[in-house]
């Protein structure tokens, strides 16, 4: 009598994983694991004069321009040619916020606090790309 729950069990396992894969489908769609994504053209990306609208209050700006040519690691960012200080008014850029030299206990610092040194951990760049999935937010 063990045996037979144990198949029934077994079965009804079974039958629920083959459908429950059926009905999941990947972003990919059939496209193999294997092969590269296609990829961005470069005319496709925007640049946006005057910037992107922010979806809510305290989002980090997106990225208006391409940004296939900056290059940031622990000894230097290209972003801070344009958007330091003593940079952004000269190329006519946004500088980079005040909540960018505060160390984690707020205060303010002399240069550009380690903790936001990696700008597109928060900044995005765009490209006039669809969408995966249908978005309303």
């Amino acid at each position: 009598m063990k045996l037979v729950r144990v198949l029934m069990v077994a079965a009804v396992t079974a039958a629920f994983s083959v459908s429950a894969v059926a009905e999941i489908q990947s972003l990919r769609g059939s496209t193999d694991l294997a092969a590269d994504a296609n990829t961005i053209e470069k005319h496709k990306q925007m640049k946006v004069k005057g910037g992107i609208e922010r979806s809510f209050q305290q989002q980090p700006p997106m990225i208006p321009h391409s940004v296939e040519k900056d290059k940031i690691t622990l000894k230097g960012n290209t972003c801070m040619k344009c958007h330091s200080e003593e940079n952004h008014e000269k190329e006519k850029a946004p500088a980079i916020g005040d909540s960018h030299y505060l160390d984690r206990d707020g205060n303010k610092l002399d240069k550009l606090s380690s903790r936001r040194w990696f700008c597109d951990q928060c900044h995005a760049p765009q490209a006039d790309a669809q969408p995966l999935v249908q978005n309303d937010f």
